[in-house]
């Protein structure tokens, strides 16, 4: 997600260019971002499943922001109007986390515009964690403003959360009673029981959530800011920042690998007991920054081509579990070896 000049640094960045190319895949992600709600899993996973409150805001604060910088007015108005309809209007039956989510958009896409015009030569991935961290400040500033006991937002968040599990539950059972389901369950036994376990094992997804919910947060902020990034991109001229590069070229500032570490000590230290939930939040959220780091060095060190590269994504989903802490170690190590320095083996 990293972004690196692709015109001499002596030019300024928002300047008229070609749009980025390539639609397939910012689809594919945009529709899988707006199917959080439809997956149960993800409902339980993800922090705000409806993600256009997201996407909307920080999707206009970037034509925002390209219009400054001489870009087209009817983008910016379009996209203005569209976040300010979507943050404005609540779900039907939504509870006090609803106002939450759509107030957390609405900091996030301000504090990521601010940065944005302060340092507007930044790469993006240092634009969107400093934005992230800047909304977390401002949510920390506004609760001991207004004096609100942090168990109130434990709970809201709690509450969500069963409420989801709930729905689900009611779709599982209406689904398990249906014609379909049984004659299923009749010539696939097998497959109904591995689906049975899956549903099964939801329970212990909202208590996961709930431990992890801040880390999960940034993740899903700094996510929905780099699919609105590569939007913009896509349908504007003027740039407002440098593209999005592969993978392979993942890389940030390895001074945060002391965030990583800072996590790890919250965990372990047993007089630090009483922070072992940030440390928990910490080591969560730069242990999937600097796994995804490692991915990219994986990605750049094999560097799969055509169905060899679905192939090889279809393996990490596969083998998570393994390739997630392998993925890790890589990461961590490329802070201090520099792997992609090092000249690519010949095959």
């Amino acid at each position: 997600m990293t972004s690196s000049p692709t015109t001499p640094a002596s030019l300024p960045v928002t300047v008229a260019a070609p749009r980025e190319r390539g639609w397939a895949r910012i689809i594919f992600a945009l529709l899988l971002a707006l199917a959080v709600p439809l997956v149960a899993i993800l409902r339980l996973l993800v922090p705000i499943e409806q993600t256009m409150v997201l996407i909307a805001p920080a999707m206009a604060v970037c034509a925002l922001l390209g219009w400054m910088s001489g870009g087209r007015l009817w983008l910016a108005v379009i996209w203005l109007g569209l976040a300010f309809w979507i943050l404005s209007t609540s779900m039907p039956g939504a509870g006090p986390f609803d106002a939450l989510a759509r107030g957390w958009g609405t900091v996030l896409a301000a504090s990521f515009g601010v940065v944005s015009a302060v340092a507007p030569r930044r790469p993006f991935l240092t634009r969107a964690l400093s934005a992230t961290a800047m909304a977390f400040a401002v949510a920390l500033a506004v609760i001991v403003a207004m004096r609100v006991p942090p168990a109130t937002v434990s709970r809201h968040v709690t509450d969500e959360l069963a409420r989801r599990f709930a729905a689900a539950e009611s779709e599982w059972t209406a689904r398990t009673a249906s014609p379909e389901w049984k004659e299923m369950v009749q010539k696939y036994p097998t497959a109904a029981t591995m689906v049975e376990q899956g549903e099964a094992q939801l329970r212990s997804v909202p208590p996961f959530t709930t431990r992890l919910f801040a880390a999960l947060l940034a993740m899903e902020s700094v996510a929905m800011l780099a699919l609105a990034w590569s939007l913009y991109h896509r349908a504007s001229r003027t740039r407002i920042g440098y593209p999005l590069k592969a993978l392979s070229e993942f890389r940030f500032n390895d001074q945060l690998v002391w965030g990583f570490v800072l996590g790890v000590t919250l965990l372990v230290v047993p007089t630090l007991q009483e922070a072992r939930g940030l440390g928990l939040n910490l080591a969560g959220f730069f242990g999937v920054l600097y796994a995804l780091r490692g991915l990219g060095v994986l990605d750049w060190f094999l560097a799969p081509r055509g169905v060899v590269r679905l192939l090889f994504y279809i393996a990490i989903f596969l083998a998570w579990p393994v390739v997630s802490v392998f993925s890790l170690g890589l990461g961590l190590g490329d802070t201090w070896i520099d792997w992609r320095g090092r000249a690519r083996p010949a095959a």
